[in-house]
């Protein structure tokens, strides 16, 4: 098969040809992201220039996915340091703490987001002045940018080495170039066959209520020159049925210590469904969203959102007024369907109670970030 539109030869060189902004970005003295709100039908850059900004958009999810988060989060500390020192205040952690602490409350599911606050918070000299702790910041922040980028660039590697042969792939929500600061987990898996000249297309649910599936990764995909399939979220089960589907990849909010997966609700559906049709069910996720501290997936926080999502404004069949809306930003996946963890240092198989933690010490990370 030839190689999409975008890719060059060489796989280190290769890039996605999307002529669009990063999804995230510092520049000088701001934040700036793409407004995922708007996707498909508006591109639109807007400026985080204070913490309300940082917030907000993480609360509204104009900014997404759980590595993005973290990274917006991260760079949320360095704006509240910029704050801080324009309003003539310390920026020590009497004043910074309780800052920090709204930006890593945003969102209570993925646990990027609160490691990315601590883990800049806990890089700042406690003696240092405002202007070394922002500094210090600024670097953190970049790192945690950098890293993501890397990892998702391996977990693509490692994802093409693990299913070569799996030419038709579904996945679910949106876990590609605009939930990360790379090319994507679920996504990068895609891409990086895409890279090693694999043939692979790509069967992508609605994700219902806001359709991240219909909206963001089919908008992705596209302009990447990956074969991309719409579906109903109700055809999923059916389609695994049908024996079109070679394995599922998806991505995750956060990973509890047994294997447990927290991912977009909608995810432990497809999972059942794919044990049942026999279809490999996999998981690509970095370290970072690897939480020792949660031992169970039911100690996991799941997010629920406002029930305007459900029977809002927008032109689709909703309850009446008056009928009741539950609705979970998540769900958590038994770590006993999950067929394997794609990470980026390595591929991680039951028990994982086991391969977590090595996982964890492999790439130095720990419950403290």
């Amino acid at each position: 098969m030839a190689r999409p539109a975008g890719w060059s030869t060489g796989y280190a060189q290769m890039t996605v040809d999307i002529d669009t902004p990063p999804t995230i970005v510092w520049v000088d003295d701001h934040v700036e992201i793409i407004d995922q709100t708007l996707l498909p039908t508006e591109l639109r850059v807007v400026e985080l220039r204070t913490v309300e900004d940082v917030v907000d958009a993480i609360g509204r999810l104009a900014v997404r996915g759980a590595p993005a988060i973290g990274a917006c989060g991260a760079y949320g500390v360095v704006v509240a340091i910029d704050q801080l020192i324009a309003a003539g205040r310390s920026v020590g952690p009497d004043e910074l703490d309780p800052i920090a602490e709204r930006i890593a409350d945003a969102r209570p599911t993925a646990v990027n987001l609160r490691w990315a606050v601590d883990r800049v918070l806990r890089r700042l000299d406690p003696s240092g002045d405002a202007a070394t702790r922002r500094e210090e910041a600024l670097a953190e922040a970049q790192a945690v940018f950098a890293e993501d980028r890397d990892a998702c660039n391996a977990i693509g590697r490692h994802g093409a080495a693990e299913i070569p042969e799996a030419r038709t792939l579904m996945t679910h929500c949106n876990a590609g170039r605009l939930a990360t600061t790379g090319i994507g987990t679920a996504l990068g898996v895609v891409y990086g066959k895409a890279r090693e000249g694999q043939e692979v297309e790509v069967f992508a649910p609605e994700t219902r209520p806001l359709l991240q599936g219909a909206r963001l990764t089919a908008w992705e995909l596209a302009a990447a020159g990956i074969p991309v399939t719409v579906i109903p979220d109700s055809s999923a089960c059916g389609l695994l049925a049908s024996g079109r589907i070679d394995a599922v990849v998806v991505g995750a909010d956060r990973i509890a210590a047994n294997g447990d997966v927290a991912n977009k609700v909608g995810t432990f559906s497809h999972a059942v469904a794919a044990r049942r049709a026999g279809v490999p069910f996999y998981v690509a996720a970095p370290t970072s969203t690897l939480d020792p501290a949660t031992a169970v997936g039911g100690d996991i926080t799941i997010e629920q959102r406002d029930p305007t999502e459900v029977h809002g404004t927008q032109p689709r069949v909703t309850p009446v007024d008056g009928v009741t809306v539950w609705n979970p930003a998540f769900d958590v996946t038994p770590a006993e369907l999950v067929t394997a963890i794609i990470t980026e240092v390595g591929v991680l198989r039951p028990d994982y109670s086991e391969s977590i933690a090595d996982a964890l010490r492999r790439a130095g990370t720990s419950s403290e970030g």
